[in-house]
């Protein structure tokens, strides 16, 4: 009997080495941890070096040095940022006193020490008055190596090592908290991209399925009215409802792979049939010529919400649908008579319709506009503007879109295939 069981393939040796990698904050930290590390045993050797090697003179050094670099490690911490003044005056207190009292004891040979307290000065400290002080706390210790007649080399290698050690211990720490801050904006723009997709998701499914699935509706009512009176219509109506249920389920398929472009010409052809099945006169009028596929598809959106409410909410008898080129502006215009009485407002659904709301924002997008209401004379009209070419759209043309989705959305669902 064959082995079915399979080996999942190795992955390539990049690969392998970047799954191996530390987070970057995890490893920006154990970067400051290591070079604290390092100070501190300089520290312990310099004792070692030029103070008596006692052992409780050595123990002492040890745990002195482990609680500076302790302390030091906690004010490289980036939540040492977000600290109010009382307690960062309070740890500078602190380690001022574990900088200069072991000098006493044990000499210049503590000398380096006031490394770390200078790189905390100017993580604790606004950069006014951090800086200066810096400065005055990098020149204490040669200072005092001039006071007790140290040559001038010496003085001149407790500046530069304690100058060295602060500059690099603040700037591993600042290091520390841009690599947190990235990571923290990373993780922020990833749960953003994915609250901008589910709202896409949210407003393309609206938008796409609302229509076909009145049409849907409404093909099923007029199919139980048919079917015993009128046989041979019921089943024409029926072959038509499968045609527009098949349209529906490619528009979920549109919508699931991101891409949403329409056409408004085959949008009003669409629209046309529709209404006339719903015994709504629709007078077409589409003289715009060929758009820029941003413009098509929010024009095409456009019309197919504003049909989709005459479907829901309307008890029109007709219906006009025209879209013209004014200059750089392609304007389109729905108009129907089921709206109301004359004068009177529009209705609550219609002004809260997420549908309303979601092409406003398209429209705004790309820089044009979209009204909606009642006129005098008791019709409705939404009427939607754009210019010819979009202000934020992708720039391409509609002759690079591949043929099979120049057509994909907008076509007739009532088309004979």
């Amino acid at each position: 009997m064959p082995d079915r069981t399979r080996t999942a393939p190795a992955p390539p040796v990049g690969e392998r080495g970047r799954q191996a990698d530390l987070p970057a904050p995890l490893l920006a930290r154990s970067i400051t941890v290591t070079a604290l590390v390092c100070y501190a045993t300089v520290t312990i050797l310099n004792v070692l070096r030029w103070g008596d090697a006692s052992t409780l003179r050595l123990t002492i050094c040890i745990g002195l040095v482990l609680l500076v670099f302790g302390v030091q490690f906690v004010v490289t911490a980036p939540s040492a940022r977000s600290w109010g003044t009382r307690r960062r005056i309070g740890v500078l207190g602190l380690q001022v006193a574990l900088t200069y009292l072991p000098l006493f004891w044990y000499g210049i040979s503590w000398g380096s020490m006031e490394g770390p307290l200078a790189a905390s000065v100017l993580l604790t400290l606004r950069p006014a008055a951090a800086w200066p002080l810096f400065g005055v706390v990098v020149a204490s210790i040669p200072a005092y190596s001039l006071a007790l007649g140290h040559p001038v080399t010496q003085a001149a290698y407790y500046l530069i090592a304690g100058m060295l050690c602060g500059i690099v211990i603040y700037g591993l720490s600042r290091l520390t908290d841009l690599v947190h801050e990235v990571h923290r904006t990373r993780e922020e723009l990833a749960r953003m991209a994915v609250g901008r997709e589910r709202l896409r998701f949210a407003r393309d499914l609206h938008d796409l399925l609302g229509y076909s699935l009145s049409a849907i509706a409404l093909k099923g009512e007029l199919v139980h009215r048919l079917i015993e009176v009128r046989p041979e219509h019921a089943r024409s109506e029926t072959e038509e409802l499968l045609m527009v249920a098949r349209q529906a389920l490619a528009d979920v398929r549109v919508v699931s792979s991101g891409y949403r472009d329409m056409s408004l010409r085959d949008e009003a052809t669409s629209a046309a049939a529709i209404l006339a099945a719903a015994d709504i006169q629709a007078d077409v009028a589409i003289d715009c010529g060929r758009l820029h596929p941003v413009v098509d598809t929010v024009l095409a959106t456009a019309l197919r919400e504003g049909v989709t409410n005459i479907l829901r909410h309307s008890k029109v008898r007709r219906c006009s649908i025209s879209a013209t080129v004014d200059e750089e502006t392609v304007l389109l215009s729905l108009v129907n008579d089921g709206a109301g009485r004359p004068g009177a407002r529009s209705s609550d659904r219609t002004t809260r319709s997420s549908g309303l709301h979601n092409l406003r924002e398209r429209f705004t997008e790309i820089g044009g506009g979209l009204t909606v209401g009642l006129r005098e004379t008791g019709r409705f009209h939404l009427e939607a503007y754009a210019p010819i070419r979009p202000h934020m759209a992708e720039d391409r043309s509609y002759d690079e879109l591949p043929a099979d989705r120049r057509v994909a959305v907008g076509a007739d669902p009532f088309e004979k295939r």
